[in-house]
């Protein structure tokens, strides 16, 4: 009797082994490819999942909304391309709300689950935060395109397309001080985000290098951030001509209202926060007739790559695209063109593929994209390119030299 027991147990471990092997395999079974909708459509040995997260619902739900478009967007160009041989990219995405406390960790396991192999994100930078940590220990390659503190870039398989925070300063105080476009200053910023604070910092530092007179420093938090009466009263009793505001579109919306009410009318100069907030809803755009901000896109920019981009962008989603967009896009191309590069291969793992993506991007790399021409990358993971300026003019975002 034991011994038919023991005949019995040991098939059945066989049987089991068996079928782990058979599910296991060598990772590709999970993978899934999404189809235009992000729904699965299927799985395939010879897909490379991309992974990504951002607020899809909430109140930065355009930055995540275009991301996740483009992506979608750029996924079905590179398959119909061919370029990539007998592979296809697919995409796993999920919505973080941006909420670093929860949701993004969350997110993040959830596309693991999904068979990720290579992220794109995530969104915001403190979603972005939240999880660098534990991509480094999976080894994911990860290429952020719009994450923009610098610390997002602290371990050595992240890396941005978007400029970092203290770029983003920088190159508005220098824009504003070469270009003549005002001489006292204001700053509304949010000392509870990472994003505002950063940019606050370098910009305060080169403004005063480059003679800006900074007359009014005013700074709030996520849990005051619906009344900005006092910061405007201060702006305008100081005298500042321009008012800066590294901060995001939600905010800048209603600040542009109530500096309406209080018959306060300077320039408002933002960075690619402000990118969205002809979108706000029930906001009168009208008030941000004017705005001026520095992108690495402009939606109406005559070359022919834009132009290709926002129509086909316009016919699949019944919008133009934002710069979140554009940078989004420029992350697949750039994914897809180190992979056909570096002959990486559905098959090879998450790990093996991050050690081929990392060790590439940053040794004589060179992208020309939507959102810049000749990006390169060093291995600190930022990104070299040049700002543009743009302008809201009758509605729509324009090019400024």
């Amino acid at each position: 009797m034991k011994m038919i027991k023991k005949m019995l147990a040991l098939s059945l471990s066989a049987v089991m082994a068996a079928a782990c092997l058979a599910s296991c395999g060598n990772g590709d079974s999970s993978k899934t490819e999404s189809g235009a909708d992000g729904g699965t459509e299927g799985s395939s040995d010879k897909t490379i999942v991309i992974g990504g997260s951002g607020p899809l619902t909430g109140g930065a739900a355009q930055y995540g909304v275009g991301v996740k478009n483009a992506v979608e967007l750029a996924i079905k160009d590179v398959n119909a391309s061919g370029e990539l041989g007998d592979i296809k990219l697919s995409l796993a995405f999920e919505d973080d709300e941006a909420d670093p406390a929860d949701k993004a960790v969350n997110a993040y396991n959830t596309l693991k689950d999904k068979g990720m192999d290579i992220m794109v994100g995530t969104v915001t930078t403190g979603s972005c935060l939240a999880v660098i940590d534990q991509t480094k220990a999976d080894n994911i390659f990860q290429l952020t395109p719009s994450a923009s503190a610098q610390d997002v870039i602290r371990n050595d398989n992240c890396f941005q397309v978007c400029f970092t925070d203290p770029n983003q300063g920088k190159a508005s105080a220098d824009y504003i001080a070469d270009k003549n476009v005002a001489k006292k200053i204001a700053i509304i910023y949010d000392s509870s985000d990472a994003y505002s604070s950063g940019i606050y910092n370098t910009f305060k530092s080169e403004a005063s290098a480059k003679g800006l007179e900074v007359v009014s420093e005013g700074a709030f938090t996520k849990d005051s951030k619906t009344d900005f009466s006092a910061q405007i009263a201060d702006a305008k009793n100081k005298g500042a001509e321009l008012v800066f505001l590294p901060i995001y579109y939600t905010e800048a919306s209603l600040i542009l209202s109530q500096s309406k009410s209080a018959d306060y009318k300077p320039i408002f100069f933002g960075c690619d926060g402000l990118d969205g907030i002809l979108s706000v809803e029930n906001f009168d755009t009208t008030l941000a007739e004017g705005v001026m901000l520095l992108t690495p896109f402009a939606a109406d920019a005559e070359d022919e790559a834009t132009k290709k981009f926002v129509a086909d962008y316009k016919a699949a989603y019944n919008e133009t695209p934002n710069q979140f967009a554009a940078d989004a896009y420029d992350c697949v191309k750039i994914i897809a063109k180190l992979i056909k590069q570096e002959g990486i291969t559905a098959d090879m793992s998450a790990s093996e593929m991050c050690d081929k993506l990392k060790a590439a991007i940053s040794n004589n790399f060179s992208f020309d994209g939507l959102t810049g021409t000749g990006m390169t990358w060093t291995a600190d993971g930022a990104v070299s390119k040049n700002p543009k300026a743009v302008v809201i003019k009758n509605g729509s975002y324009s090019a400024l030299q």
